[in-house]
């Protein structure tokens, strides 16, 4: 009389696959509450802006605004151009560049001649006008009022030559990439702009 101890071993196999499955479910759940322990239910957004043209200007502000408004933890990091928009003399005098826009009226070849950077900028300043939109030094108040972080890369700072005390009240400057991607891993939204 022989005993098939394959069927044994492979009970005992089991056995041990069901509770090393049942000792991880539990170590996953574990982890999980912890998660929701932490989690404040704010959600967060890092906007990247890196165009200071007027019309590259609005999108982040009217993005991170709006975000804030509804409670979101937002931090715009600007670097390059994106850096005029939170200087207080150039985001007055930002322009819109006609050349190269799908969207604008008109093609390139004419949009190219002298001039026309300035008469598209005074067409669009005048349409902000007429519609009642905000102007960027009040999207930039609204966004500080709403708690939004205006971020001003250290390392473009340095690179243009700008002075601190040339952008607005409330910018957050002396921070570098590493800050803002920080805060980017822990966003639920991130946008380059």
């Amino acid at each position: 009389m022989s005993t098939d101890t394959t069927n044994s071993g492979d009970a005992v196999d089991a056995a041990n696959s069901d509770a090393d499955l049942a000792a991880r479910i539990e170590e996953l759940e574990a982890e999980l509450a912890d998660l929701k322990a932490d989690d404040d239910g704010q959600k967060k957004m890092t906007i990247i802006a890196t165009k200071g043209t007027l019309d590259m200007a609005y999108p982040p502000l009217i993005l991170a605004s709006t975000a804030a408004a509804f409670g979101w933890d937002v931090v715009v990091f600007h670097t390059f151009w994106g850096l005029d928009i939170l200087h207080e003399k150039k985001s007055k005098n930002l322009k819109l560049s006609a050349v190269g826009n799908p969207s604008m009226p008109m093609p390139n070849a004419m949009a190219a001649l002298p001039g026309m950077d300035s008469m598209a900028t005074k067409m669009m300043e005048r349409k902000i006008e007429e519609n009642g939109t905000a102007t960027i030094e009040e999207l930039i108040d609204v966004s500080i009022d709403t708690g939004v972080e205006l971020q001003a890369c250290q390392m473009t700072i340095d690179l243009m030559d700008y002075d601190e005390n040339d952008f607005y009240d409330g910018v957050v400057t002396g921070v570098g990439a590493a800050t803002a991607l920080e805060h980017m891993a822990e966003s639920d939204v991130q946008l380059l702009v």
